[in-house]
């Protein structure tokens, strides 16, 4: 008895689609034409949502992206010291030729190095005859040229001085500063006379904060932070001892409360001072010219005007 070979036909195991099912073509559409309708909607959005219209609400902007955790407190200090230095001078933050260091030319080796170790600074305005005649650089490090050949005139060390404006914006001085690979600049006024000196450190702490090294404090403590500005008018540091200013003014502002002007005049407007915001105090007209880090560092004082006399 044997086995029959034929058999039933197969059935397939995927059937095919009914014919009332529609069948898809999305390979058929062309493949970049949502993306492109993605990115003009985009577009749209940015265009019909501007964003911030003044450096205030960019402030703004960028307080609430912190507390949004979206950038870093130290980011938004960066950012905003970028901001500001948008809009300041080398006046603003320039060392007031009363307290520049600077070395005579024709002093004796000995003095010269003295003074290189006292203050402790790496470049040094080098000057003839009179402070204001500046007439070039010299580097602390080639002093040491001098120990090996005496005879060797301090003159050949010098360096070209360079000279800008006080109304020289911080933004193209840095831009200067970074192509001709120079660190330091003399500031002049409008009649030509020098008014003080900057350097890339003062720049560049007008974006990441105050840049300390050991010498700061020593310089710090042995100044009182009060000069006097060439319209008559004086510049005061934010930390000065109120006991320093009551001295040079001849006022009478409370000591006990506070220990520096900054915090007093905090205290007078009530808020941390802002920048162009001024206050009186003991007959003194306060205006902050800089602000760092939630403190002033710098007020222009002057005495007020005496009031006007009435119509009698």
């Amino acid at each position: 008895m044997g086995y029959s070979c034929a058999s039933p036909p197969l059935t397939p195991l995927v059937s095919e689609p009914p014919a009332s099912r529609p069948l898809h073509r999305a390979a058929a559409q062309p493949a970049d034409k949502s993306p492109d309708r993605r990115g003009l909607f985009e577009r749209l959005v940015e265009f019909l949502s501007p964003g911030p219209d003044s450096t205030d609400e960019l402030m703004a902007t960028l307080a609430d992206a912190e507390q949004r955790e979206l950038i870093a407190p130290e980011s938004r200090v960066m950012l905003e010291g970028v901001l500001r230095m948008a809009e300041m001078s080398a006046g603003d933050v320039m060392v007031a030729a009363p307290r520049m260091d600077l070395l005579a030319i024709d002093a004796p080796y000995d003095e010269l190095l003295a003074s290189v170790i006292e203050t402790g600074h790496s470049r040094f305005p080098a000057y003839e005859g009179q402070r204001d005649n500046v007439i070039g650089i010299l580097m602390a490090k080639d002093l040491l040229k001098l120990q090996r050949s005496p005879d060797l005139s301090l003159r050949t060390l010098l360096r070209p001085a360079v000279f800008v404006p006080e109304s020289k914006g911080l933004n193209e001085l840095l831009r200067d500063f970074r192509a001709n690979r120079n660190h330091l600049a003399m500031v002049i006024d409008e009649f030509g006379n020098t008014a003080g000196l900057i350097t890339i450190e003062d720049v560049l702490e007008e974006i990441v904060g105050e840049i300390e090294d050991e010498f700061d404090q020593e310089a710090t403590a042995a100044d009182n932070g009060i000069y006097t500005l060439a319209d008559g008018s004086h510049r005061v540091a934010g930390d000065t001892d109120i006991s320093a200013v009551n001295q040079i003014f001849g006022t009478q502002l409370p000591e006990d409360a506070f220990d520096t002007i900054g915090g007093l005049i905090s205290h007078e407007l009530g808020h941390v001072p802002r920048r162009g915001e001024s206050a009186e105090a003991g007959g003194l007209q306060f205006q902050v010219m800089i602000t760092r880090g939630g403190a002033v560092r710098w007020f222009r004082v002057g005495r007020q005007p005496p009031p006007a006399a009435g119509p009698d």
